[in-house]
């Protein structure tokens, strides 16, 4: 087989762990595929710039059109980032019969099913495994290892930044900014953070975790999403004392043919397995009807991790070019998307109070619970400095959704209800 040629789109962190890998791990490469591999030529903004890794100068061009259009190249990898530049960039090599191997999950999340579509039409191959858990293979696994399996949900902590800032806040008691200003320093935050304390990170991710997992075609606006930001230190403080640790979770479940996705802070149990997923390592727990409990867990980020399932998917599609089956693997969702409503959504939910400090208001509020057919697991009450004001902190029994969201808005209306200070998901549990 002819030696292989790579056209590289991006040479920053992840750009750069490619590159180290493709020149250091020739040896290994080449047993793998049969062939010699070699990057041609690498797409950056200014070629005069310093890198993080030694290439020859001839190789850099800032000519979109000297990959894209060169046909001594195989291969595109794509580890630019953006959308919709990126994706015109990717439709042009698709078009031009070039192999497609991203990190990039906004592109996916967002165009993921029109690229793919676009890339069997012509015979080429599209994977993505670093767009979601960096180094953990949790799309293949999903795909290839668990493709006989029915999957009925999957839960995890897929954003690096958020999990190292609650960790600390958990762990060493320290204040939200200061975590987020020491994350940055790091390197596991942006400048601009938004996107993953936020939630939106996390929620691109889960929708393509959906898409593979449930084989449905979910998009992001089908996942509902919170952030970290509100998380006081009460709200970790109490989380502690009634058994539980806060971590940014995302959440697919299915039930029959209807899901429900949604990337928010929630309580789990200590002993669960997610709950000792710390700093800026990444973890997905899949629940499979024959398989039972799996959990994949890795470093989330990076540049040796991410790089490493880039340079996988690479060896998957010099494979596909010496068996001639490239553009076979994708796979049309089988199913209509289907959404389950507040009714069709359960869990436990964990609620804090600030109440007039007086006899029988913990009394009208459990009635209160009742009506709607809630119980409750643990209860906290604590007199506050406040004068006259005392604060509950309520677990409740596994309850819907709805009857959940219509007991916080009549609480609301009540004047003995000083304030609803918090409300998060609790899971890990027997949960429905």
């Amino acid at each position: 087989m002819k030696a292989i040629s790579i056209g590289l789109l991006g040479l920053g962190t992840v750009g750069s762990g490619v590159v180290q890998i493709i020149e250091s791990h020739q040896d290994k490469l080449m047993h793998q595929v049969g062939c010699s591999i070699s990057i041609k030529k690498i797409l950056v903004k200014d070629t005069t710039k310093e890198r993080l890794v030694a290439v020859e100068k001839g190789m850099l061009t800032d000519n979109p059109e000297d990959i894209l259009s060169n046909p001594e190249i195989d291969v595109v990898i794509e580890v630019m980032g953006g959308i919709e530049e990126t994706r015109g960039y990717l439709i042009e090599a698709i078009k031009n019969k070039k192999h497609i191997v991203t990190a990039n999950k906004d592109l996916m999340a967002l165009h993921g099913p029109e690229l793919l579509e676009l890339a069997t039409d012509n015979e080429c191959d599209l994977f993505y495994e670093a767009s979601v858990a960096g180094g953990i293979p949790i799309l293949r696994g999903l795909v290839d290892g668990l493709s006989s399996d029915r999957i009925t949900k999957m839960m995890g902590i897929v954003n690096g930044t958020t999990n190292f800032i609650l960790t600390k806040m958990s762990k060493e008691g320290r204040a939200y900014d200061d975590v987020l200003k020491e994350a940055q320093e790091l390197g596991f935050a942006e400048a601009d953070p938004t996107a993953d304390v936020g939630g939106l990170d996390a929620a691109r991710k889960m929708a393509i975790l959906s898409t593979l997992g449930f084989s449905m075609n979910i998009g992001l606006n089908d996942v509902e999403v919170q952030g970290i930001t509100e998380i006081s230190e009460e709200d970790l403080r109490y989380s502690k004392k009634l058994g539980y640790t806060m971590k940014l979770i995302g959440v697919a479940s299915r039930a029959g043919d209807r899901v429900d996705v949604s990337v928010q802070p929630a309580l789990l149990p200590e002993a669960h397995p997610l709950a000792s997923v710390n700093n800026e390592y990444n973890a997905v727990y899949v629940y499979g009807e024959a398989v039972g409990e799996t959990m994949f867990y890795g470093p989330g980020a990076g540049s040796l991790p991410t790089a490493t399932a880039v340079v996988s998917d690479m060896v998957t599609v010099i494979k596909n070019m010496r068996l001639g089956v490239n553009g076979r693997s994708a796979v049309a969702p089988q199913y209509p998307k289907q959404l389950k409503d507040a009714t069709e959504i359960f869990a436990k939910f964990f609620i804090r109070l600030h109440v007039q400090d007086e006899v029988g208001v913990l009394a009208k509020i459990t009635n209160l619970f009742a009506e709607h057919g809630v119980g409750f697991d643990k209860i906290l009450q604590l007199p506050l400095d406040e004068k006259e004001s005392s604060e509950i902190v309520l677990v409740t029994h596994t309850a819907t959704k709805a009857a959940f969201e219509q007991i916080i808005q009549k609480l609301n209306d009540y004047n003995m209800v000083r304030e609803v200070k918090s409300t998060y998901r609790v899971e890990g549990e027997d949960i429905k």
